[in-house]
């Protein structure tokens, strides 16, 4: 049986004092993290936005096996928090619909949640109408015209069923009763009801495609709204994409049981004190790369040379050579290496052991 077939449905239940512990842990590490956030200026912490957004975005996407370009992302979300230096590269409609949606989610977190946004979000998620060939049923509740919605695993004719939603004909019903739930909130805690909405939301399943995406825009709504804040500073996405394996799991070991959903708020609880653990180490980064551009403050760097490095204080993967550099600066191997060779005289850049055709180099901190 699963647990929308329990007579008390929606009726979820859980053991508070064995939550205590871990909410108190989670509310800790929360406001540690957003009081650091609030000793930064406002270009650290839209930088810091855009890192932990970024994350988002793309670990939201690959939890469904759904890889977006890095840069894409990045430059999407540069132009709309007004980051110039990061809104460089091109971006496509993919990456475009998901970062609306979750740049909705949680800068607009004062508004309610409705039927019409979810439609909208959801349509953002497949611009094109599909999901590779599969045809996507957007601006509506899905219909079940195929069989009954389904999460299932493994190859062609040996799947393994882990997940049956509810029947189409109870959609309308499902969905306005969570939503009232979610839009007249009277209990529980701030953190405990962004658990209960993700598992609520996700085992309804309404749509055709993006249930467990939306699903994680809903949490990140519920947490702003927790927050009193738009800004966001951690990825539960990137953490739940981490966690892949125990987050289904739980989702089915939750969704076969009955209407204690201890063990689920549980596990969101720690994975989201394990969010902010990742977030801080990410602060520490927008902190060094702070501190980089004021000692260089007064240096003449050419733009490439500027582009080049905050390409590679953003994080980018493998090592800097003078081929990469020739790249990201659109310039010839030559000019690359004068623009390198110039860092080195300065000590701005250091040379990393190994030579010839293995050379990469360092930025001195």
């Amino acid at each position: 049986m699963y647990v929308w077939e329990q007579s008390q449905w929606p009726q979820f239940r859980w053991r508070e004092a064995e939550l205590i512990e871990p909410l108190g842990a989670a509310r800790l590490l929360q406001g540690r993290l957003l009081g650091n956030m609030q000793r930064l200026g406002f270009d650290l912490k839209r930088e810091a936005q855009l890192e932990a957004l970024t994350e988002d975005v793309l670990k939201t996407s690959e939890i469904e096996g759904e890889v977006l370009d890095r840069n894409s992302v990045r430059s999407s979300l540069a132009r709309r928090l007004g980051v110039p230096q990061a809104g460089l590269a091109p971006v496509d409609r993919r990456a475009e619909g998901m970062v609306d949606v979750m740049l909705d989610a949680t800068a607009n977190f004062a508004a309610p949640l409705t039927r019409e946004r979810l439609f909208g979000w959801q349509a953002a998620l497949f611009p094109g109408g599909y999901s590779g060939l599969h045809r996507v049923m957007t601006g509506s509740w899905r219909d079940d015209a195929g069989g009954p919605m389904e999460v299932v695993s493994g190859p062609l004719g040996r799947e393994r069923v882990h997940y049956r939603a509810p029947p189409a004909a109870r959609l309308d019903v499902e969905m306005q009763r969570f939503l009232d739930w979610f839009n007249h909130p009277v209990q529980p805690e701030g953190l405990l009801r962004a658990g209960l909405a993700h598992l609520w939301f996700v085992t309804i399943h309404p749509f055709d495609d993006g249930n467990g995406r939306i699903a994680r825009a809903i949490a990140d709504h519920a947490l702003a709204q927790s927050e009193g804040a738009g800004q966001r500073f951690y990825s539960m996405s990137s953490q739940i994409r981490k966690e892949r394996a125990q987050y289904y799991d739980m989702l089915e070991h939750t969704q076969r049981g009955d209407l204690d959903i201890t063990a689920w708020l549980r596990w969101f609880l720690g994975c989201f004190s394990r969010a902010i653990d990742s977030a801080e180490a990410a602060c520490a980064q927008v902190l060094r790369k702070a501190d980089f551009w004021q000692r260089v403050a007064h240096e003449p760097l050419n733009d490439r040379q500027r582009t080049v490095l905050n390409r590679y204080l953003d994080g980018f993967e493998g090592k800097l050579t003078a081929r990469k550099w020739a790249v990201i600066g659109k310039c010839s191997l030559p000019t690359a290496q004068r623009d390198i060779n110039d860092l080195l005289a300065r000590g701005i850049l250091r040379r990393n052991p190994g030579g010839s055709k293995n050379t990469s180099y360092e930025i001195v901190i």
